[in-house]
């Protein structure tokens, strides 16, 4: 910063005033060795000059002292010391005196400079201090202020998330509690004193749908996870998973939001297993119907036909003949019909010789009906499973076959069966136009808006403990159902065929 027109004024006449000082003093010293010439004589002049060379280089600064030094130098030789030229004293003491006194103020003023510079810079060097300790004091005022005020949000902050009814918790990389909230106490049933610190396993064991690793893989992850309270109580989460990160991007742990959705879960159970039991009476009860149409209707039909032909056979003339004929041919209709109808309802196949003939009879009949080429691929010597898993299967298969035809514009589907001795896989894929991304989600999320005939189909397998995958590729869409088995009965020979149709709508 440049200094001000006043502060060069104020610096000046500091300099002339310093001056001034010095020789003034000077003067003075010179006067005062006059004044005492008769007491001290004059073989040594310089007594009292002595005292201005010192106090100039204690007190005025160099250029001063060296001034001070030459008008008592000058002071001495033309006025003190007796004159024997034109140029003052000639005798060899004066002239060594001179030169002792001018050896001796050199040192003096050297010594004098060094000191108050050593002061002057001992002065800035404290000046310095002071001003860093004060520029340290305020940032470490503001500093405190800052923390004091982060603190304080913080406190507040974690009194909003203890108000939260979620557990929030936080696990370092080595698996161990670093926060733990109010929600997770009311939740797990540990304080926060006893989870912090403490590895998870000690607080609750977690069931995960996919491996840790993969999960751990994710900076975000979210999904259902069960788990172990304290006192062994088993819950279900919807879990929230945040990676948490330093500034140079390490992983130092992970942020889990965990929210008890238990009671959801007992009644989507609910729901699901009155669901199935409502699939089973609707398969009873199709069941009943079938074998009424055919025990009753078909035998009352069939009996009708049996006078109309009685009839035709004694019957004259050519109009009664016709009328006949025209009755008989429609009975004979309503009796396919009905057959037909009572087979989709519950084939009877599937009771007396198993999934494969009752599949292949199914499949025949839609490939006629759809146009749609279906082939099959079933073991030789598949085996018969319990007969819920059988209607599952069926059913399954209805279904697909029934949303090919319906929606996928496909030529020909694939229909694949295997078994062993702990699950059965049933697969059937078609080269239609393949199923819409988003149904395809909904379905996987268990959404409302998948379809109806879908919903039945998983809701069958679910009730025998099964799962079913839509997968769409790249031609076509892939159903895959998946079952484990229990009971392993007596078992079916069949043989891989091949049928061309399509599917239709059962």
């Amino acid at each position: 910063m440049q200094p001000s027109a006043s502060d060069s004024r104020r610096q000046e006449t500091s300099v002339f005033l310093r001056y001034a000082l010095a020789i003034s003093v000077a003067a003075l010293a010179l006067v005062a060795r006059k004044w005492f010439t008769p007491l001290l004589g004059t073989d040594n002049a310089y007594h009292t000059v002595w005292f201005a060379v010192v106090f100039s280089a204690w007190y005025c600064g160099l250029g001063p002292s060296i001034a001070a030094t030459i008008v008592s130098l000058f002071g001495v030789w033309y006025w003190l010391l007796p004159a024997s030229g034109p140029f003052g004293p000639t005798d060899r003491h004066s002239v060594w005196g001179m030169v002792g006194f001018l050896m001796l103020s050199g040192l003096i003023v050297a010594l004098g400079e060094s000191i108050r510079r050593a002061k002057a810079q001992q002065e800035r060097t404290e000046a310095a201090v002071r001003e860093s300790q004060e520029r340290l004091h305020a940032a470490l005022q503001d500093r405190t202020a800052e923390v004091e005020q982060k603190t304080a949000q913080v406190v507040e902050q974690a009194r909003l998330i203890d108000l939260a009814n979620d557990a929030i918790f936080v696990r370092t990389t080595n698996h161990r509690i670093s926060y733990w909230n109010m929600g997770a106490e009311r939740l797990y049933g540990w304080t926060a004193k006893e989870a912090v610190g403490r590895p998870v396993e000690d607080l609750f064991t977690t069931k995960f749908p996919i491996s840790f690793e993969e999960i751990t893989q994710n900076d975000l992850w979210e999904g259902e996870l069960v788990q172990a309270k304290r006192d062994g109580t088993r819950i279900t989460v919807a879990s929230r998973w945040s990676a948490l990160r330093n500034k140079q991007g390490e992983l130092i742990g992970w942020l889990e939001i965990n929210t008890d959705v238990t009671a959801r879960k007992n009644a989507e159970d609910a729901a699901r297993r009155l669901s199935g039991r409502i699939l089973n009476l609707q398969d009873e009860e199709r069941r009943r119907i079938a074998r009424e149409l055919h025990d009753s209707l078909g035998q009352y039909l069939t009996a009708v036909k049996m006078n109309l032909d009685l009839i035709s056979m004694t019957a004259s003339g050519g109009n009664d003949m016709a009328m006949l004929a025209e009755c008989t041919e429609t009975v004979e209709r309503c009796i396919s019909e009905t057959r037909t109808l009572s087979h989709l309802l519950h084939p009877p196949l599937l009771d007396e010789a198993g999934l494969s003939s009752a599949v292949r009879w199914y499949t025949e009949g839609f490939a006629t009906r759809s146009g749609i080429r279906v082939n099959l691929d079933f073991p030789g010597d598949l085996q018969r499973f319990d007969r819920d898993v059988e209607i599952a299967l069926f059913r399954a298969i209805q279904e697909a076959l029934t949303n090919v035809h319906r929606h996928s514009e496909a030529s020909s589907v694939e229909v694949c069966l295997q078994a062993d001795a702990e699950s059965v896989r049933l697969e059937i894929h078609d080269d239609g136009k393949g199923i819409p991304e988003h149904r395809r989600k909904m379905f996987a999320r268990d959404e409302v808006g998948a379809g109806v005939g879908l919903a039945g189909m998983r809701e069958r397998v679910r009730e025998v403990g099964g799962t079913v995958t839509l997968l769409s590729r790249t031609k076509g869409t892939a159903l895959l159902v998946e079952i484990p088995l229990k009971v392993q009965v007596a078992s079916v020979s069949t043989t891989e065929t091949s049928t061309t149709g399509g599917f239709s709508a059962a």
